[in-house]
């Protein structure tokens, strides 16, 4: 083989540090593109989820408030109430069989803690507030840590 030859296989034979350094670039903006649009789609579900949860859980407060003449009490249980039959239900007050919720738990929002219920309610207008405290777990936020609540129906 001769030099010219050489020389010349030698200057083609690879990428440049800088052409490497453009592709990873190009990648790493590509990802967090992406990574960036998923993760917005999830905390969209999550806020979607609470609400579509606290739906469930008002359903289930009305045809217990229905059966037992009034929404439970802290004393009763608060929530606990829709899935196991209180001892100091009022006299002539139903109860369904198998309680008024599908799943044998009461289920958490979509972070993973207890909706909160508090009778009576002061920020819906009605005899009870129900709620998640949102992303952040605190009461108040805005956005995404905002409260979640039955005011919002």
């Amino acid at each position: 083989m001769t030099d010219k030859r050489k020389k010349k296989l030698r200057r083609e034979g690879g990428f440049t540090l800088t052409e490497i350094m453009v592709v990873v670039f190009i990648i790493g903006l590509l990802s967090s593109v992406v990574l960036f649009n998923v993760l917005g789609a999830r905390t969209d579900a999550q806020v979607k989820t609470a609400k579509v949860n606290i739906v469930a859980l008002s359903q289930a407060l009305e045809q217990y408030a229905l059966d037992a003449y009034d929404y439970p009490t802290q004393q009763q249980g608060g929530l606990e109430a829709l899935i196991k039959r209180p001892d100091n239900m009022p006299a002539g007050a139903s109860y369904r069989t198998g309680g008024y919720l599908q799943k044998s738990s009461i289920p958490l929002d979509p972070w993973g803690r207890p909706f909160v219920y508090k009778r009576p309610g002061d920020k819906s207008g009605r005899a009870y507030d129900l709620f998640s405290y949102g992303a952040d777990g605190k009461e108040g936020g805005e956005e995404l840590d905002a409260d979640i609540g039955n005011w919002d129906q």
